[in-house]
């Protein structure tokens, strides 16, 4: 029986339903004119749309299980080591830093609109660093190693990411004067976007959605920033405003005639769990081990992925802007000539 509870709990859980059965076996139906009531309601929505993107594929014959089952896998890991390993990140950095908040904003509509885009710099600075530091790289390299994209990605994630994220977004945001309760808001609605813009062309081919795309970031936007292809490394990081991208040059749209290609550009074994959960590490060990000294190897590890010694880098920027140049090459080679 209790294994049959625990697969009832983790089921409900999975689905966001838990909430919502307890709130019919109590009859109190006035919570849903709550925050909280809204928030139960919109819980089942991701993962309904993951049941719905997977029955769409079994219906159209596309379904392949591959697409799916590393993020499952990575997700059943993330949940054992959860029953272990508890970090109340966002509770810690409000209650160590919140009377060093340079002031104090309050749960309005117009601080709303200061706290979302102060919640999008903190995003951006740490989805920035989750890139161009290697160590931190380590930690995020598991969401982008899949090499399709759908809902299931959203639960690809290396277990110390989350306590990362979040100690540097709400680190930033209270001490920018985001009230705490706003920012709860915000993280709720912001995970719910987040999770939304993994969503795969089997249920929205054109990512784009429309004119929605000149102001938000779209699932386009998303699927751009996953991709290995040279000119779509490290762009992106917003996650809802792409306001911070614009302002830091890391804006890129999708290109009608470049092909996404997804995953992370070193080779590995897209079907390997360790490979997926740890290779990054395995490879930082192996440099770090490697090198000729301590400054080296520190380096290699604060430093962004692709830095070499030697100075022969292969960072993500090189590499890109590389692409860039040559891309205009071609360009230029192939504009007609006007005579005068």
């Amino acid at each position: 029986m209790n294994i049959i509870h625990l697969l009832y709990e983790e089921l409900t859980g999975f689905f966001g339903l838990g909430g919502l059965i307890k709130m019919v076996q109590s009859g109190n139906y006035g919570v849903l004119s709550t925050l909280e009531g809204i928030q139960m309601l919109m819980g089942p929505i991701i993962p309904l749309l993951l049941l719905l993107e997977i029955l769409r594929g079994l219906f159209y014959k596309r379904f392949k299980i591959d697409e799916y089952k590393m993020p499952f896998l990575v997700f059943v890991l993330n949940r054992f080591i959860s029953r272990f390993i508890s970090i109340a990140a966002v509770a810690f950095c409000i209650g160590l830093l919140e009377k060093w908040a340079i002031f104090h904003s309050t749960f309005t509509w117009y601080w709303l609109i200061y706290g979302y885009i102060v919640w999008e710099l903190s995003h951006f600075v740490y989805h920035y660093f989750g890139h161009k530091v290697r160590i931190l790289w380590c930690l995020h390299s598991t969401h982008h190693a899949p090499q399709q994209m759908n809902l299931s990605v959203n639960f690809a994630h290396f277990f110390l990411e989350a306590p990362y994220a979040d100690v540097v977004r709400t680190s930033i945001c209270i001490l920018l004067g985001v009230n705490p309760a706003l920012l709860f808001f915000i993280m709720f609605i912001d995970g719910f976007w987040g999770s939304f813009i993994h969503i795969g062309e089997n249920v929205i081919k054109d990512g784009r959605l429309g004119f929605l795309n000149k102001i938000l970031l779209t699932p386009s936007h998303h699927r751009v920033h996953h991709a290995k292809n040279p000119l779509y490394l490290d762009t992106n990081f917003c996650n809802l405003l792409n306001i911070w991208d614009k302002v830091f040059k890391t804006y890129q749209e999708e290109r009608t005639d470049l092909k996404i290609e997804y995953g992370i550009t070193r080779e590995m074994n897209p079907n390997s769990l360790w490979d997926v959960y740890f290779g990054e590490f395995v490879c930082l060990a192996k440099d770090v081990t490697s090198a000729p000294n301590f400054k080296t190897g520190l380096l290699y590890m604060i430093m962004p992925p692709g830095w070499s010694p030697t100075g022969d880098h292969k960072t993500a920027k090189i590499t890109r802007e590389s692409f860039i140049t040559h891309d205009q090459e071609i360009k230029t080679s192939e504009a007609p000539v006007t005579a005068n």
